[in-house]
Order: C-alpha cells, then structure tokens, then sequence
C-alpha cells in the first residue's frame, strides 16, 4: 500500500438528515506524514499546534490529557526514532489479528476543541493479518475514521528522517463538520506489538474549510465501509 492522502466526502451515511462531511486521512512515514499534516492544516487557514512527547509523566499535556482506554496508567518509554516518547497500546483480543477493540488504545482529551490531530506510530504491520491489521480514530466516540490499513509487512514501512525504511508511521485525520474535544485510537491488529506518540499534532479548522471531493475512489468507499463496521462493533461492545 503506498503513502495515502484521503479525502472523503460522506453523504448522510453516518446520520440522517446530516449535512456532507469532509474527511481527510494521511498515512505516510514521519517526515512525510507530518509535512502532509503542516500543508493541509495550513490550506485550510489553520494553525498547526506541535506538542513533542518528552517527559511524557501521566499524560496529562498543557493543552489536553492522554489516558488509556483501559484504565491502566500511562507508562511513558521510547522506540526507535520516533520524535518522543510513546506509550505502549498493544491491540487486545485474541491472534490472530482484526478484532481488537477500543478498549486497547488511547483517548486525548482536549481543553478546547480541535477537528485535525495526527501523531506518530511505530512497530505497526509486523504481524497479525487476518486479512489486514488497520488502525482507527474516532472524533468525540463518532465513526471510525480508517486512517490506515496493511496485509502485509511492507506496508507499514516508510522512509525515516535517514532514509531507512523502518516500521514508523504518522497517521492523522480531519473532520471539518464540526468541533470536538476528545480524539481516540486504537488499532485492531490483536497480537502485534503496537506503540503512539512521539509528536502529536493538532489543530482547529473552521467547520467546511477542507477541500470537498465529489465522489470518492473505489478504495476509498471500502475504507469509509470499514470504519462503518467498526462502528458498528463500537456499539456491540458498550
């Protein structure tokens, strides 16, 4: 799969009577993705907010608080060359792969709304397809936004700042329908090793300021198809 800049435009699927939606995702490696992020923040007329991760501590930031869906302690550590610190979320349910839940991954809770964030992710497609391990972010418990997806170990490699292909990703999303104060992720791959952070950017972005894009690509309605299940897997488990 290569690097991927998405945008969907999603007619009153996820609500009746609800307006059309822009979504956008990247998918990239660091240096790539995090520059994707920068550009599109900035052509939408917003300010690009950079929080580094170092001295991680309880995850609680100046600007929002991380926690783990879980309940358990943020626990701060470092993993290849990733910007900072990142925490640990490894997929739960049983291997091999595809039906971790939320309960396995990270809530940040913001002081002031955002619609854009994005953050790096490492040690991501190493293992456990079943067919695919993908990796989700939902605005404020809404749909889950697909923000990448892999059926094989290549596809989780990126270039790093050196040029070495490593397993180090940036992923974000954008949802210009409106403002929230609380961005989850997780990913479903049970049984791989999975960790987030290192530098986590936001933003806010007044409401229909993303580019719209009539009809999505085939790959793209089967991406938006996939959040929908999980969605719906989402209310199962509450």
């Amino acid at each position: 799969m290569n690097k991927t800049l998405n945008i969907l435009a999603v007619a009153s699927l996820l609500a009746a009577g609800a307006a059309n939606a822009t979504i956008v995702t990247v998918f990239d490696g660091i240096p790539a993705g995090s520059a994707a992020f920068d550009t599109t923040v900035i052509g939408a007329g917003g300010i690009v907010n950079t929080d580094v991760w170092t001295t991680l501590g309880n995850g609680m930031r100046t600007d929002y608080t991380v926690t783990r869906n879980d309940g358990g302690s943020v626990s701060a550590t470092g993993y290849g060359d990733m910007s900072g610190d990142v925490i640990g979320i490894s997929p739960d349910g049983t291997f091999p792969g595809q039906n971790g839940t939320v309960d396995g991954g990270i809530t940040f809770t913001f002081k002031t709304p955002v619609n854009a964030i994005g953050f790096e992710v490492g040690d991501w497609a190493t293992c456990c397809f079943n067919p695919t391990t993908d990796l989700f972010i939902s605005f404020d418990g809404g749909a889950p936004i697909l923000v990448a997806s892999a059926d094989d170990v290549t596809d989780g490699q990126f270039a790093n700042a050196a040029g070495n292909r490593v397993h180090e990703i940036f992923v974000a999303a954008f949802d210009d329908t409106g403002d929230f104060t609380s961005v989850t992720f997780w990913g479903n791959g049970s049984g791989e090793f999975l960790v987030a952070g290192g530098q986590v950017k936001y933003a806010l972005l007044d409401q229909g300021s993303l580019p719209p894009n009539g009809v999505p690509e085939p790959a793209t309605l089967a991406l938006l198809g996939l959040g929908l299940l999980g969605l719906g897997f989402m209310r199962r488990k509450a």
